[in-house]
């Protein structure tokens, strides 16, 4: 699929911009030209300066505390997650319960379009390669238990809304510098999805805010 090109300058909403791929979102977002508001439990945190940059204060798990910065907003970019990862592993309610938090005070606001970031393997696809089928079944899912069974939650609060959502599911993540080079699939498994930049999922993200094709749909990324 094609990139857009010449996007407009939007507004957006960046919650979680202090994670991995948050962080990114709000960087490329700027360079972009768009308006960020980025909305984070400590903004101290999020050492970015910039003219139109606001960071805010907020908790999605507790609602009434960051819906004011939704409003004439364009689209909600939410890159909240749990800290820790394989070997920390404990029960949350904050995908399902913090993204419903979200969409709520997005349809309080009038705001139409959601990025949210899942995981590819709380689903095992088909098209990847036998070992990495039964890593996925036997090690990751059960190291991961709780966070994917969140997900899981998660997509289908979402999915039941009339909103343009992207649900995006990437495979192991890395820290190398955006390339703006990948692959993608729209409602399907991409063959071989086996690792992805954080910095790459937001150039996705980031410039593909307005495309019709990805509305309502779930797309795996991966190079």
């Amino acid at each position: 699929m094609e990139m857009q090109q010449n996007i407009p300058i939007y507004k957006l909403v960046i919650v979680g911009a202090n994670g991995g791929i948050g962080r990114q979102c709000v960087e490329q977002a700027l360079q972009a030209g768009h308006l960020v508001t980025a909305i984070l439990r400590n903004p101290a945190k999020l050492a970015i300066e910039h003219p139109n940059l606001k960071k805010v204060s907020g908790d999605v798990m507790q609602p009434g505390a960051f819906e004011n910065n939704f409003e004439n907003q364009d689209a909600v970019i939410s890159a909240i997650g749990v800290a820790g990862g394989v070997g920390s592993d404990k029960p949350t309610a904050l995908y399902s319960q913090g993204n419903a938090n979200i969409l709520k005070a997005m349809e309080q606001k009038g705001i139409k379009r959601m990025f949210l970031i899942s995981a590819s393997a709380i689903e095992i696809s088909p098209v990847l390669p036998f070992y990495i089928r039964l890593v996925e079944k036997y090690v990751v899912q059960k190291l991961l238990k709780h966070m994917y069974t969140d997900l899981l939650k998660m997509e289908v609060v979402i999915k039941s809304s009339n909103i343009s959502w992207t649900i995006i599911r990437p495979p192991q993540l890395t820290n190398q510098a955006v390339t703006g080079t990948y692959r993608i699939a729209i409602n399907a498994f991409l063959k071989n999805c086996l690792k992805i930049s954080r910095a790459d999922v937001a150039h996705f993200i980031i410039n593909n805010i307005a495309n019709r094709d990805i509305y309502q749909a779930t797309v795996e990324i991966g190079y």
